[in-house]
């Protein structure tokens, strides 16, 4: 039984609905109170985190939805309404470690696991800007001076973590333009036109366009998905 912490963008395709799965398992536990895995490590720690687990979903969900599921079965607990477990199974760095062994001679996930500090920080870049856009700079300057085989435990838990924060508003757009300007490639699209849509419209244009682009480097990026589950409903 596993629930990861890093982003879904980084589990292939069975790691992935076998996550969605599980997770569904430990919900139906904790909301019927049964006892078939009821004191398994996983299920004890998102006791009480109803919140974050429905948040987990959302997460999974929107990945699903990018590579074509359809996933129609919401989770709708509330419990410690943004908080999230304050432990680990494994922390994120393993976690990377054991994909990497689980993936061994077999197809990762859309994310390629992350080799170094760099390569991490251009994953998660856009999921910053859109939560802080000091952080953003000052963690691109710090990982920009770190060496290719340092270690990155930390690094990787700092961005766990920072993507477990909302967004504002004026920061999901922010993001959201930055990755418009992979893939507009129209000179007819207005500027001043696409600023007038929704955050919802801009987000899947660019999911939509990513794929006819082939842009490697938004390919790669957790805000890609992780940022739907963000955007207000209104």
């Amino acid at each position: 039984m596993r629930v990861w912490d890093i982003n879904p963008g980084y589990l292939n395709r069975q790691s992935l609905l076998g996550e969605h799965r599980e997770l569904h398992g430990i919900v139906s536990i904790l909301v019927n109170r049964k006892k078939g895995y009821s004191r398994h490590p996983e299920t004890v720690r998102w006791i009480g985190y109803g919140w974050a687990l429905g948040k987990r979903h959302q997460l999974l969900s929107a990945e699903m939805s990018l590579r074509g599921y359809v996933e129609q079965s919401p989770v709708r607990l509330r419990a410690k309404n943004g908080l999230w477990p304050e432990r680990y199974i494994d922390e994120p760095f393993r976690q990377f470690e054991l994909l990497e062994a689980k993936y061994r001679h077999k197809k990762q996930g859309r994310i390629p696991l992350p080799k170094n500090a760099q390569q991490l920080w251009g994953q998660h870049k856009y999921s910053v800007l859109a939560r802080d856009v000091n952080l953003y700079r000052d963690l691109g300057k710090a990982v920009s001076s770190l060496k290719a085989h340092e270690n990155f435990s930390e690094l990787a838990k700092l961005l766990t973590e920072l993507l477990r924060k909302p967004p504002t508003v004026g920061g999901l757009r922010n993001a959201l333009q930055h990755m418009w300007g992979h893939v507009s490639d129209n000179p007819s699209m207005r500027k001043d036109k696409v600023e007038l849509w929704s955050l919802h419209r801009l987000l899947e244009q660019i999911q939509h366009r990513f794929q006819v682009h082939e842009d490697t480097y938004l390919t790669s990026s957790t805000a890609l998905t992780e940022l739907k589950v963000w955007i207000p409903n209104v």
